[in-house]
């Protein structure tokens, strides 16, 4: 097994579950619209790629319009503003896990296609203790995940090699994206889209437990 010196991790579904805060904002914007609600498994699929893309796939087909788009997205933000801290909290193990990365000298920093501004709010609010080289959610000029741009950035900032880094995510964005960064992936069984997409994308290995985590460091 590699030598892993640094962590990439993605934010929701893989250190918060921020699935029910999202499914509420979402289904408000719906509500406004006259369209019809999903739950939160139907949101689990959805979430990954970025505001955009959940509410385009949120709508009916038929109204996948760019002008719906942006006016469920406007909708969507208004309610997200207060509500992203409602219902969100970490998942088991990560408040431990964070803190032992560092005492093991792993570098460790947050990727994620999230707004770049709620994604250092809320690590700001569950992780403000927690020393990472960078928190980075979407970016002007910045090309999303799975574009490995912003992880070899991250890379450059912890001044290691892609081969020694693991990149941690729980879906098949993340596992393409650490794939494409020629960074070994970790799917995590406890996030948003389960074991079949992170094997079926090529996950090097899976952690059930926070546990499996820092036994590949």
């Amino acid at each position: 097994m590699r030598k892993y010196k640094g962590i990439i991790f993605d934010l929701d579904g893989t250190l918060l579950n921020t699935i029910y805060d999202l499914a509420d904002s979402v289904n408000e914007a719906m509500e406004k619209l006259g369209f019809p609600l999903h739950n939160e498994e139907a949101y689990k699929q959805k979430v990954g790629n970025g505001f955009n893309k959940l509410i385009e796939r949120s709508l009916p087909e038929d109204q996948r319009v760019e002008e719906m788009i942006q006016k469920g997205l406007k909708l969507f933000v208004e309610a997200y503003d207060r509500r992203y801290l409602n219902k969100t909290v970490p998942y088991e193990g990560i408040d431990d896990l964070l803190k032992e990365l560092p005492k093991k000298g792993i570098q460790i920093a947050i990727n994620s296609n999230k707004r770049g501004d709620y994604t250092r709010a809320l690590a700001d609010k569950f992780f403000k203790d927690v020393p990472f080289v960078a928190v980075y959610g979407e970016r002007k000029n910045v090309p999303k995940k799975p574009d490995p741009t912003a992880a070899l950035e991250i890379a450059h900032l912890m001044d290691l090699k892609p081969e020694e880094i693991l990149y941690i995510g729980d879906s098949s964005t993340d596992m393409i994206t650490g794939k494409n960064a020629e960074m070994d992936t970790v799917g995590v069984a406890w996030g948003f889209r389960g074991e079949e997409e992170l094997q079926e994308n090529g996950a090097v290995y899976i952690a059930k437990t926070t546990k499996d985590i820092l036994n590949l460091v």
